[in-house]
């Protein structure tokens, strides 16, 4: 089996490569390909990732290169996690919204739309090319903003599934909470890629026994502290929401915060730069615990697990992936992507088919509307290009929604993308 990471020189690719190393009766690779213009980072991160597998007694070869239609060539799947424009594309994305009094914030709200305009053009062209090489790969996209680039990859065509780890890491907090095996807690998680709630806890499976009204009763306090949200706002909701939501339900606390502190962006450089140090130790062998806190937590499971299932390995059959919605969300058109439990197996190969879902309230429906009408003229934008599509995207999401701060953000984020948008 062979697997190719676009992207792979990030920061991030230790914490894929340990999921490969200790998964390895899971996912079976037999070469990993870690494919990225830094030649630099490339093959720094390719010398850990050697000395990772070696210290687990995994027998696979890693290999790196800069030809990205060399690396896809007869790969059996190919996982996707770039960042157009770097860092430095995103701190332009957290900094220049809080100028309009908006969210800045890189995958919600006028910085979101800035990241979909740079990356659906790029991610299109790399998945033409996986096609041409290796037609029968499947593309895993961790790209963000997820939905939005996994809608543009399925209506192009291409074999492909959305990941997130917001749902794997609510499983993992909530196992850990009600002392179960996280295999054993089923998640109803309803809504799109970065703005779901968890409507049910399960016991077992799909059908088992709801524990979300006692994990809230018992659990409360943490679960909202880790959101970030007043306990109230649980108890009133009766679901979980994904913390993403904070942007929404308290957009203009978070704004004051934001303007008082450090970026995200700027924290995550220099993180990046503590990172890279570690990395070029050729003594170490193992992720370091320093990339705990760089994000993306338990995503390593989650690809191995949603690869190996899409192969036909050990996966496990039921999984949170962004598919296509096809009516399970009767309120939603058939070609919007949702975030859903579904069985990625189910239909010998041809891809996720998402499980029932309970009925969503019209109080978090109507958001899932709105934001999917938003990201309908996003990818608009982001195909075709014009500053009024632009405009108009930003006019429709629900965190701006005003003609003056539409305006204003639509000439702050033209100017700050000049370089990434030859249209603009």
């Amino acid at each position: 089996m062979k697997l190719a990471v676009v992207g792979g020189g990030s920061t991030y690719t230790p914490e894929l490569i340990d999921g490969f190393a200790r998964l390895r009766d899971t996912l079976p690779v037999e070469e990993l390909v870690l494919i990225d213009p830094a030649t630099e980072r490339l093959e720094l991160i390719g010398a850990l990732a050697r000395r990772i597998f070696a210290r687990q007694d995994h027998v696979g070869r890693v290999t790196t290169t800069t030809d990205l239609d060399a690396g896809v060539a007869g790969a059996d799947a190919v996982l996707l996690q770039l960042r157009v424009g770097g860092q430095a594309a995103r701190l332009q994305d957290e900094t220049w919204p809080l100028e309009c009094g908006c969210v800045g914030q890189e995958t919600t709200g006028a910085g979101g739309l800035a990241k979909a305009l740079r990356t659906v053009p790029v991610v299109l062209d790399i998945a033409e090319r996986v096609r041409r090489a290796s037609p029968d790969a499947w593309i895993i996209d961790f790209t963000n903003p997820v939905g939005i680039v996994t809608r543009a990859l399925l209506r192009a065509g291409h074999k492909a599934v959305g990941l997130c780890n917001v749902a794997i890491g609510l499983q993992r907090k909530f196992a850990a909470l009600l002392d179960l095996a996280p295999s054993d807690v089923h998640l109803d998680h309803v809504g799109l890629n970065h703005l779901t709630w968890e409507l049910g806890v399960r016991r077992g499976g799909p059908d088992g026994e709801d524990l979300l009204p006692g994990l809230l009763a018992a659990h409360g306090e943490a679960v909202a502290s880790d959101l970030r949200l007043p306990r109230a706002v649980l108890d009133r909701l009766g679901v979980v929401p994904s913390y993403y939501l904070r942007y929404f339900y308290s957009h203009d606390e978070v704004v004051r915060e934001l303007g008082t502190k450090p970026s995200r962006a700027a924290e995550v450089a220099a993180m990046e730069r503590e990172l890279l140090a570690l990395y070029a130790d050729p003594a170490l062998d193992e992720k370091p615990a320093l990339l705990a806190k760089r994000g993306g937590a338990f995503y390593s499971e989650a690809a191995v697990d949603l690869a190996a299932a899409l192969l036909g390995g050990g996966g496990t059959d039921v999984q949170v992936v962004n598919t296509h919605n096809n009516g399970t969300l009767p309120f939603l058109p058939d070609d919007a992507v949702i975030e859903v439990q579904a069985r990625v197996r189910a239909t010998g190969g041809s891809g996720p088919v998402p499980l029932p879902v309970p009925r969503l309230d019209p109080l978090f429906a109507g958001l899932v509307s709105h934001v999917t009408a938003y990201e309908d003229l996003a990818l608009d934008a982001a195909l075709r290009g014009g500053r009024e599509r632009v405009f108009k995207a930003l006019l429709a999401h629900p965190l701006i929604g005003q003609y003056d701060l539409a305006e204003g953000l639509t000439d702050r984020l033209l100017a700050h993308n000049k370089e990434h948008l030859p249209w603009a």
